[in-house]
């Protein structure tokens, strides 16, 4: 199950790659259904604020009516940033499940783990690893084509 949902996180990466955003994609679970989806679209809309996971937040809480999550688990590629970490704190989603580690800035246990410390009275479990090899690809191929371009220019 964990597979299948992350393959449908890493449709949303490739989106946010083909707009020439930084890939990374999420989904929103509940149960068996996925309520929400979301990808980068820092660049593209000009605003900080639109990380893969606040875009899925936002329009699950808009979906669900309400700001809290329940029953609610996350599929990101990448490891959550602190803005991100807060976000799926404050939004009460039970799980999230990521792929690749980010080693300069992850909050689920790179750098730090924001969803497991005694900072607030809400604590979200956390799986790492979930097809990270494929999580991880599509930062690298993103970065390279990136590379290759400045390169050509």
């Amino acid at each position: 199950m964990d597979e299948k949902f992350m393959r449908e996180a890493l449709k949303q990466a490739k989106k946010a790659a083909a707009a020439g955003e930084m890939p990374v994609g999420a989904v929103i679970v509940r149960g068996d259904e996925i309520i929400s989806r979301g990808y980068n679209r820092r660049e593209t809309k000009k605003n900080a604020l639109l990380h893969a996971e606040v875009t899925a937040i936002d329009r699950a809480c808009k979906k669900l009516g309400g700001w809290r999550l329940p029953g609610c688990e996350m599929y990101v590629t990448l490891e959550p940033c602190p803005m991100c970490a807060g976000a799926v704190l404050n939004a009460r989603i039970e799980h999230v499940y990521y792929g690749a580690d980010d080693p300069g800035s992850g909050c689920a246990g790179s750098v730090l783990n924001l969803l497991d410390m005694n900072l607030c009275n809400y604590r979200t479990r956390v799986t790492p690893g979930i097809m990270e090899d494929e999580c991880r690809e599509v930062i690298k191929s993103f970065f390279r084509a990136l590379r290759s371009k400045k390169q050509r220019t």
